[in-house]
């Protein structure tokens, strides 16, 4: 595990509250110093090898780390980095808020647009309202507001200056985005703060039962143990903690009774029905698909019988037709003809009526109308027979004409299908293969001439080239067959590179995990350090205080003890020299190491960029070599 920088390079206060980060610029700590009394590093050899931290000095030549924490250097101010003169940023705050007064039920109305430009009175409301989270007891001050403001942030260390001129014109330009850069900071703070309290401080409440086990006793017990021993392992100059993150795993896999061979199972069984899942959308998608391309199929069959029923329609109707014309030119005849007859009937009896016969001639007549009548009815007998006969070969020959025709309608659709008809067709080489319904000898013969000798040229070109074709084709499925080949190579590569990626992002995780647990720490040593600060300032107080006090008991005996009174006076003024020149250096110290460590900041920040850099350049050869892969 080896140290790597942090993902937070600044001290600035985070716009989002984070709850790995420590209240050390929230609120004020009283807090004793859990780590000792402040070590002033003593100098070091320039020969000798250092080894740097965040806020300690180099190794010594002895192996051991100096802790070196100090408080804030000089009066040099901290240049905001927030971009407040930017207008969208502007709005996102007044929005941000506008949300948040809305939410913990700020009392009377508030809007996006009376925050473009609010005056000091409405400022004043929201700051208290604000505060009061952090303490309810609150109330704003009525006189100097101009000067509590800063200082109350200053106090809960806002690291930005808020200059009191700023504090009579706040709904102004060039001070309101400002002041509200402080107000978001303050709601940053309090929802800090919330969140912190409701999970409760440290070794808080053994009593409760009903809280959580993580946030509880024993889990707190096993968390500053592990710190407390990596600490000590760090300041003796390891950079690893392997065997006391192992045993921290273990002891948290004890304490949260983790059974690995069921949580093994699960992920196993989570595996296996995940694959079943997409096993079954990938059938239901292909049965759906194919099922519709067979409903596809199936209705463009009966359309193609429709249409040739349609066409088979419209052959017997004209066939009909032309029928129909027939028998009508015939019925037609018929009629001329029966009229002929009753005009020769008429004039045959007016002659029978104006003629006189005698018996013998009547006799005659009537045998030869006899005769005639039996003629008459053997030659319609005849006719009747030669009729039925011309009917039934007529029906016959329908019949064979309407199969002719289906044959012919099948083999142009064929033709059509096999791009041989019409004659511009792009298998039809020129040569008109289309059978039309116009019959005839000449025609049939005309046929087989015209169609019979290039269809059979055709079908031995269609073998020569379908044996080329399947030559083609073999050798093409040999080809696939290598590419198949190559392709799974390729998957099996990529699947290296995924997973060689996968160890990069879990070792550059637990990096980051290790970083925020040594930014903890340092979060807790400044604390102490801060907390030492006030110790000496409350010492030298105090020891002012006894030399004002033996002062006065020197000058009220003055007249009786004036040489004595002076030694003393002396004495009183070197301890002091002493006092103030130790405190003087040891704020130099500090300053120095501030500086020493944004320098290292700044080197840690080009780290990172040029890690970022080679992740994303490798990241782009994945992605073009995938890509190549799935264009194969």
């Amino acid at each position: 595990m080896s140290r790597r920088p942090s993902s937070r390079y600044s001290e600035m206060p985070m716009r989002v509250t984070d709850s790995r980060m420590s209240l050390i610029n929230a609120t004020p700590q009283n807090k004793d110093n859990v780590f000792g009394k402040l070590n002033i590093p003593k100098p070091h050899s320039t020969t000798s090898e250092r080894r740097t931290s965040f806020f300690g000095k180099g190794i010594g030549a002895g192996g051991q780390r100096n802790s070196m924490f100090g408080a804030y250097g000089g009066p040099e101010k901290m240049k905001d980095p927030r971009p407040l003169h930017d207008k969208a940023f502007v709005q996102q705050c007044i929005k941000q808020l506008c949300e948040f007064l809305v939410e913990r039920g700020f009392p009377g109305s508030i809007t996006v647009k009376a925050l473009q430009s609010p005056s000091t009175k409405e400022f004043l409301k929201i700051f208290e309202f604000v505060y009061s989270f952090l303490e309810p007891s609150f109330q704003m001050p009525t006189a100097k507001v101009e000067e509590e403001i800063p200082r109350m942030l200053k106090d809960l260390g806002y690291p930005f200056a808020l200059s009191k001129s700023s504090m009579y014109s706040i709904g102004a330009p060039h001070t309101w985005p400002q002041a509200l850069g402080a107000l978001i900071w303050l709601i940053d703070t309090v929802k800090l703060f919330s969140g912190v309290r409701e999970q409760g401080l440290l070794f808080s409440d053994f009593s409760d039962e009903l809280c959580d086990l993580e946030g509880g006793a024993e889990y707190n017990k096993l968390f500053m143990e592990y710190c407390s021993d990596t600490y000590n392992k760090f300041m003796q100059g390891a950079d690893t903690f392997e065997d006391e993150d192992e045993d921290y795993l273990n002891k948290l896999k004890k304490l949260y009774n983790v059974d690995e061979a069921l949580l093994k199972s699960q992920q196993e069984k989570h595996a296996m029905l995940m694959e079943h899942v997409e096993r079954l959308e990938r059938e239901s998608q292909t049965d759906r698909l194919a099922g519709k391309r067979t409903e596809k199929l199936r209705l463009q069959a009966d359309l193609q019988k429709l249409q040739n029923y349609r066409c088979t329609l419209e052959a017997h109707k004209t066939g009909l037709e032309n029928k129909a014309a027939g028998l009508a030119e015939e019925l037609e005849a018929a009629e001329m003809q029966l009229d002929g007859l009753k005009q020769e009937r008429t004039r045959l009896q007016l002659i029978l009526e104006n003629q006189k016969f005698t018996p013998a001639d009547i006799e005659r007549i009537n045998r030869e109308r006899n005769e005639l009548q039996q003629t008459v009815q053997s030659l319609n007998q005849s006719l009747e027979e030669a009729e039925q006969l011309v009917w039934n070969e007529e029906v016959n020959l329908s019949k064979t004409k309407e199969k002719a025709e289906l044959k012919v309608a099948e083999y142009n659709k064929l033709g059509r299908k096999l791009k041989l008809i019409p004659q511009s067709a792009e298998n039809a080489c020129g040569h008109d293969f289309e059978i039309r319904t116009d019959y005839s000898a000449t025609t049939i013969t005309q046929y087989k001439t015209q169609i019979q000798n290039p269809l059979k040229n055709m079908i031995v070109d269609v073998e020569d080239e379908y044996s080329r074709l399947t030559n083609v084709k073999l050798s093409l499925e040999e080809t696939v067959e290598q590419v198949k080949s190559n392709i799974l190579d390729k998957q099996n590569d990529i699947k290296h590179l995924k997973e060689q990626i996968r160890r990069v992002d879990q070792q550059l995780e637990h990096d980051m995990q290790e970083m925020v647990q040594e930014e903890e720490k340092w979060v807790a040593e400044v604390d102490s350090a801060e907390t030492h600060k006030k110790r000496l300032e409350k010492n030298v107080k105090q020891g002012c205080e006894e030399a004002e006090e033996e002062l006065k008991a020197a000058q009220q005996q003055y007249h009786v003890v004036v040489q004595e009174t002076n030694e003393e006076n002396r004495m009183v003024f070197k301890n002091l020299t002493d006092v103030f020149t130790s405190a003087v250096n040891h704020l130099c110290a500090v300053e120095k190491h501030c500086s020493e460590q944004l320098k290292r900041f700044d080197k840690l920040k080009e780290v990172i960029h040029e890690d970022e850099a080679d992740m994303k350049q490798l990241t782009d050869l994945v992605e073009n070599f995938v890509k190549k892969v799935n264009r194969f």
